[in-house]
């Protein structure tokens, strides 16, 4: 199934709008969440065809909120892909652990994450 509607959940604006403007400037539909918590929330209600994860938010870091996301049956058929400034080995093996289906750093390479997208849609 072609991706097209993307949950992006970061507590930055500033990372929230550079994703934004990368995304939708491929053609992609963006909602945004400020926490892990509205994150699961929204992810719940609008189905997105993907969601990218911020790890560092206060409240749900986004570790525990790609968890809950893949443990309910409401969204667990949702791909992650985490998104944060953690670039260490064993961050990436533990939000893959968590259920993410792909790990990306910030700055985020805008041709590397569109090539992740593509190859999960």
């Amino acid at each position: 199934m072609p991706i097209k509607r993307i949950l992006i959940v970061d507590d930055s604006p500033t990372e929230r709008h550079i994703l934004t403007q990368l995304l939708t400037g491929n053609g992609y539909e963006i909602s945004t969440a400020e926490s892990g918590d509205e994150g699961i929330e929204r992810a719940k209600q609008m189905k997105p065809d993907l969601i990218i994860m911020d790890v560092v938010m206060p409240g749900t870091n986004g570790y525990q909120a790609t968890r809950a996301l893949s443990k309910d049956d409401a969204t667990k058929s949702i791909p992650v892909i985490i998104c944060t400034t953690k670039n260490q080995e064993t961050d990436k093996l533990w939000g893959m652990r968590q259920g993410a289906q792909d790990y990306v750093t910030k700055p985020v390479d805008g041709a590397v994450l569109l090539a992740k997208i593509a190859a999960l849609g």
